[in-house]
């Protein structure tokens, strides 16, 4: 019997990626960050920056998984994690600059994405190749055959372990108050989370769009550039 691809394990790591994004929410939010950098304390109509977030969530997640299925052949319509991040961070953004609203509002929210991405991934592992988000065909020891008698990279788990690793490092900052992790706790996770990503999707056997990168890789270094600037400018004051 294998794992791989059972129906349902997919959605069923969905709902855990949640679970644990609200849980990690609850925590850092009431035990580890102070009352003045949520965002609800923060912005104006916090409702509508939820909305705003939410809304851009979806479209990037649907428009460049969408794109990357259609540029690699794949006839389908696709759902896209860093699409998504990409996508909320455009409209909040675009949401603070019409509400006037300076500094970050996202620190909230770096360890719910970390959490997210960490147990998330595992489905999208034991989804198999349906998902396709399988790696490239590999000889190293820790390959993984899907089904089909290849060994491959299981870039689901490199990404997994990357995000588990800092989750740890930002709960542990978080605990000692770092005044510098507070005010660029986002753009730190966002950048890790591009960074890893762009190196992980070398091992992925997606369409290249320019030269040797593919869409996601694109996305990732506008989301570096993103957390870079945010992070200086954020530095400078």
């Amino acid at each position: 019997m294998t794992w791989f691809g059972l129906p349902l394990i997919h959605a069923a790591f969905d709902v855990a990626a949640w679970l644990a994004s609200m849980l990690v929410f609850w925590l850092t939010t009431r035990r580890l960050l102070p009352a003045e950098s949520l965002p609800a304390n923060r912005v104006p109509y916090p409702g509508a920056y939820a909305i705003a977030a939410g809304a851009g969530a979806l479209c990037g997640a649907m428009v460049f998984g969408t794109a990357n299925a259609l540029l690699s052949g794949q006839q389908a319509l696709g759902f896209s994690m860093v699409g998504g991040i990409a996508g909320a961070i455009a409209s909040v953004e675009l949401f603070k600059r019409l509400a006037g609203v300076t500094g970050s509002t996202g620190i909230a929210f770096a360890a719910p994405l970390c959490a997210t991405v960490a147990v998330g991934r595992w489905g999208c592992f034991f989804a198999g190749l349906a998902d396709f988000t399988y790696g490239t065909p590999t000889g190293l020891p820790w390959g993984i055959d899907f089904g089909d008698g290849v060994a491959r990279h299981p870039v689901q788990l490199y990404e997994a372990f990357a995000m588990t690793g800092m989750l740890v490092v930002l709960i542990e900052r978080l605990v000692v108050r770092d005044r510098f992790w507070l005010a660029n706790g986002f753009y730190l996770v966002v950048g890790w989370y591009a960074l890893q990503r762009f190196v992980w999707e070398f091992f992925k056997p997606y369409a290249n769009v320019i030269g040797p990168l593919d869409l996601f890789q694109i996305v990732c270094l506008g989301l570096l550039l993103y957390a870079w600037q945010m992070s200086r400018r954020a530095t400078v004051r």
